[in-house]
């Protein structure tokens, strides 16, 4: 199902977690922090749209990186109902596309709860202070890759958070899948 996350709620404080990753470590909100923001994406492997600008967000957090802003990707769907999103399905995914960030894995589901990720990929902004200031889109790509000179609004966003600790006010939701939830019933 397609869904897309509500707007940014500015500044509101980013949730603090401790999972482990395709590295073999374990991560917390301050590992990832960098010196002038963090971005947390909520994404998976099977998931069409992630799938389709996954090159799209490698480039995007390289870059950011480069200018002090932390970044990790997060997987919280049930690999129960969705084999293709395990944890060593992670792995070979980080590894074969040489991830320059860490991807944990959210197996109580708690963390994606805490952060009210609604969708893959979802993406959180924060500022320096851990105040959040982006909620949108990476760009207007869809369930496949748009053109490669398309506005880059994940990137922008974040480069004026590192260089203001602001965001800027309009933003575009993200679009996706849901996350697949487990069925507590």
């Amino acid at each position: 199902m397609v869904v897309s996350p509500e707007t940014c709620e500015f500044d509101w404080p980013a949730p603090d977690f401790t999972l482990p990753a395709t590295d073999g470590k374990i991560y917390s909100l301050s590992d990832i922090k960098g010196q002038n923001g963090m971005l947390i994406v909520f994404m998976c492997n099977h998931c069409p749209y992630v799938l389709a600008v996954l090159d799209r967000i490698i480039r995007d957090a390289k870059e950011l990186q480069s200018m002090g802003i932390g970044v990790a990707a997060i997987c919280a769907n049930d690999a129960e109902s969705h084999p293709a999103d395990s944890f060593d399905n992670m792995k070979k995914m980080a590894e074969e596309k040489g991830f320059p960030f860490p991807y944990l894995r959210d197996e109580s589901q708690q963390i994606a709860r805490a952060y009210d990720a609604v969708c893959t990929p979802d993406f959180f902004g924060f500022n320096a202070d851990l105040g959040l200031q982006y909620r949108g889109r990476l760009d207007a790509s869809r369930s496949s890759a748009g053109p490669d000179d398309l506005r880059r609004d994940l990137f922008e966003a974040m480069k004026q958070v590192a260089e203001t600790g602001q965001g800027p006010r309009d933003q575009v939701p993200s679009m996706g899948c849901s996350i697949k939830w487990k069925d507590t019933a």
